[in-house]
């Protein structure tokens, strides 16, 4: 279904000549925290204690208890309700050392009322997801996940909710993006349904049910969202993260206005509303419906968690306590950057980005020795950027999070080029698969349908011969299909269990520094 997208402006009235909304309801919400437990930086990834003191930082779940508190106390005897949209999990060494027990404490700490599933709850598999439903107090849902064949999940992740917010039923819906089979490691016990068609079905049920105030909280991705929101009957309003988008009604600097509005057929306009990332911002929208449950009004913005957002006492102590066993591995010193060290999702999964041939020479020159002539990492793979000057372990580890290793293997050239095709089909998008590369380069089309974008491969200074074996190197996540790369799953001579990626970027850094990034050319793209 098509949708248009309309200014803030819009929110000026959903409804012409409503004067007061006869209900309103206020929705807090964050997305795609990735277990940013600590304060970030201005690349996203942990910030120093230095550096916090002196104001620098940003966001940490002590600023983001602060900020909801204030502001459930701001609208005291108002309706408040406090949503997540997904991925608290994978990011930093809060989650490598803790495995999700830190951001279920957190969580209960805060005080939501729903959570959606992102995909990277199931990082450590049905059993990951299982932990963090059953370590806190409020539902987290997914509406098209089937989980009744899982020994695991069979009855623990809820289809919808409804909560009873000032005498009002506020139906809340969900999905999760279907390709998470490819970005994360569900079961196979976990079957998928289509994102619209399931919130489709679960928003008429819930209308059935005499519910007229509906929300879907999601972890798709904005434009997914969008056409959500323009082809749901009944919908009011999406909450939504997966993309990391950074919507605002204020910053000049945003990707897309608070809230963004799509067109439903009939003429109705569905706010939809994301706040970036890492613990950086929290969102408020405030909705305004009518007697019969119709949204008259919509409005609202992201909030800058900065240094002058105050951090909640008992969380600083408690997150200190967590970090002393970690704290020593995360400030040691490993090398020196002679600049920033670019690694923003926006690059990194659109173009050559310095932060992408950083990782894949790093991996290039670990096993080059073994005969191995490229290597491909998936740009999703690289969460951060890193600051000029000393580099510590724990930047090392914001970057490459994961705990992924080092994958050698043997495929074909025609196999290769099927992996550079599967990397730029989705840029669009600002899919994770798209591929930095070492040993070799190559031309993308944009303009080109998915599948035909690729040319100009070169493996050093030959052409890429298609019936040739070429020697890779990869990460195990990429090597065992994911992102789409599945076409390596039967690559030959596969040997999944090398050193951690983390560890190899960092004594490459050592080796090479100070570290000067770059980029050279080694991918082409055209628009």
């Amino acid at each position: 279904m098509s949708y248009r997208l309309l200014s803030s402006a819009a929110a000026l009235a959903l409804t012409a000549g409503v004067a007061q909304a006869d209900y309103t309801l206020h929705v807090i919400h964050i997305n795609d925290l990735h277990s940013r437990i600590e304060p970030i930086n201005r690349f996203d990834s942990t910030c120093s204690a230095e550096d916090n003191a002196e104001g620098k930082c940003f966001g940490g779940v002590a600023r983001v208890k602060t900020m909801i508190d204030q502001l459930r106390s701001e609208l005291d005897g108002q309706n408040v309700i406090v949503l997540d949209a997904g991925d608290q999990y994978q990011g930093s060494l809060m989650y490598t050392t803790y495995k999700g027990d830190v951001e279920a404490e957190m969580m209960e700490k805060i005080g939501f009322d729903v959570m959606a599933v992102g995909n990277h709850e199931f990082d450590d598999g049905d059993e990951g997801l299982l932990k963090l439903i059953d370590n806190v107090s409020f539902p987290v849902i997914s509406g098209n996940l089937d989980v009744s064949q899982s020994n695991i999940l069979a009855d623990k992740v809820q289809n919808h909710v409804v909560l009873e917010v000032g005498g009002e039923k506020i139906g809340i819906v969900s999905a999760l993006a279907v390709d998470t089979v490819e970005t994360s490691s569900p079961s196979d016990a976990v079957i998928f349904q289509n994102e619209i068609d399931s919130i489709s079905a679960d928003v008429a049920t819930l209308t059935a049910e005499g519910v007229t105030k509906i929300i879907a909280l999601t972890h798709v991705g904005l434009p997914k969202d969008l056409e959500i929101a323009a082809a749901v009957p009944g919908l009011d309003a999406v909450v939504g993260g997966h993309s990391h988008t950074y919507l605002s009604a204020s910053d000049p600097d945003r990707a897309g206005a608070y809230p963004t509005f799509a067109s439903q057929e009939d003429g109705t306009l569905v706010p939809v509303v994301q706040a970036y990332a890492y613990s950086k911002y929290v969102g408020h929208l405030e909705l305004n419906f009518d007697d019969a449950g119709n949204l008259t009004y919509a409005s609202g913005d992201t909030i800058l968690l900065d240094a002058s957002v105050e951090e909640d006492a008992e969380i600083v102590a408690r997150v200190a306590e967590l970090a002393g066993p970690i704290e020593e591995m995360k400030t040691r010193i490993v090398a020196e950057a002679a600049e920033a060290i670019e690694g923003s999702r926006d690059v990194c999964r659109a173009m050559e980005c310095p932060m992408g041939n950083l990782v894949a020479d790093a991996m290039l020159d670990r096993v080059q020795d073994q005969g191995v002539q490229i290597a491909i990492q998936n740009g999703g793979g690289l969460r951060s950027s890193i600051d000029a000057g000393e580099v510590t372990m724990g930047e090392v580890l914001s970057v490459l999070p994961f705990q992924n290793t080092l994958s050698t293997f043997e495929v074909t050239g025609a196999q290769i080029l099927a992996a550079l095709e599967n990397g730029v089909s989705q840029v669009e998008e600002g899919a994770g698969r798209f591929p930095q590369v070492a040993g070799m380069s190559f031309t993308v089309d944009l303009t080109q349908a998915p599948g035909s974008r690729i040319s100009n491969v070169m493996v050093g200074d030959a052409a890429l011969d298609p019936e040739a074996t070429y020697g890779a190197v990869s990460n195990n996540y990429v090597r065992n299909g994911g992102d789409g790369y599945r076409m390596f799953r039967d690559a030959m001579n596969a040997y999944d269990y090398g050193p951690d990626l983390a560890d190899v970027t960092a004594e490459y850094l050592a080796k090479v520094g100070p570290y000067q990034p770059f980029t050279d050319g080694r991918i082409t793209v055209n628009k």
